[in-house]
């Protein structure tokens, strides 16, 4: 049976700071949101591979407690970044990572997909480190939707575990007219299609 101080020191805050692709960032995080210790695998293969301009406008699909977007914030210093996710922990701890690692050019909002985000605003990077169970029919509104929301020019970048590597290729192939595999690691591919 845990203790009532284990159990207080479970529910503080974790906070690590961490080097992704060159950016030093510190990040808050809780129990029950994705990968709370430690900056996941994917991640850290995906920030690898975007390229950013500072003017760009960016969105983190599905940002956890923050590490994809506010990396793209740093990139982007005079663009805007928008991060969102389905969960409202992960929103709270993303804005308020923004505030910690000042960056006023980022924020977080609630959205399902892109359900819930202006329908006027676009992006010339997309990126996401999707879930692998998403679901087919969940994967597919988000690519179509992605497309949809970018600039022309534009890029979406994701990452995925190597099973459904064959499923984005085929997919983005179909809906962006083109595919690139950017990197495979022993688990997880980065992707990247433009909109035309």
């Amino acid at each position: 049976m845990q203790n009532h101080h284990t159990l207080n020191k479970l529910r503080q805050d974790i906070v690590f700071d961490e080097d992704l692709a060159g950016e030093h960032l510190q990040f808050h995080t809780t129990w029950g949101i994705f990968s709370p210790r430690e900056i996941d695998e994917g991640t850290r293969l995906l920030v690898k591979h975007l390229e950013i301009v500072p003017s760009d406008n960016c969105l983190d699909l599905g940002c956890g407690y923050g590490p994809i977007g506010l990396f793209m914030a740093r990139r982007a210093p005079s663009g805007q970044t928008l991060m969102v996710d389905k969960d409202f922990m992960a929103v709270n701890y993303s804005n308020a990572n923004a505030k910690h690692n000042h960056l006023p050019n980022a924020k977080a909002m609630l959205s399902n997909g892109f359900n819930h985000i202006e329908p006027g605003l676009r992006f010339n990077v997309i990126a996401s480190n999707i879930p692998a169970k998403v679901g087919k029919e969940m994967l597919s509104l988000i690519l179509h939707d992605a497309k949809q929301r970018l600039n022309p020019g534009g890029k979406l970048y994701v990452v995925t575990i190597n099973g459904l590597r064959q499923y984005m290729k085929r997919n983005l192939t179909e809906i962006f007219g083109n595919y690139d595999k950017l990197k495979q690691g022993k688990t997880y591919t980065v992707a990247m299609a433009f909109k035309t």
